[in-house]
């Protein structure tokens, strides 16, 4: 993953992952699509923070994005 830290533990990474998927699932009284696209607008920016911050390029973002767009496809093919 291109914005991977790699100052951060992987144990960190695998929390962060479950508080998430435990925020995630409270949100069950709204359609899929409706917490896809507020994730979506969340995710932008984060990633738009980021590049402010100075923590990622523009670069890192786009091969972010490209990453994220593979492994979704991929996973969805096979």
């Amino acid at each position: 993953m291109a914005l991977k830290d790699p100052t951060t533990s992987e144990g960190a990474i695998e929390e962060c992952l479950d508080e998430i998927n435990d925020f995630v699932m409270t949100l069950d009284r709204y359609p899929p699509n409706v917490v896809a696209i507020a994730m979506s607008v969340h995710l932008q920016t984060m990633l738009r923070t980021l590049m402010v911050c100075d923590i990622c390029t523009r670069q890192q973002v786009r091969e972010f994005v490209r990453e994220l767009e593979r492994d979704l496809f991929e996973a969805a093919e096979g």
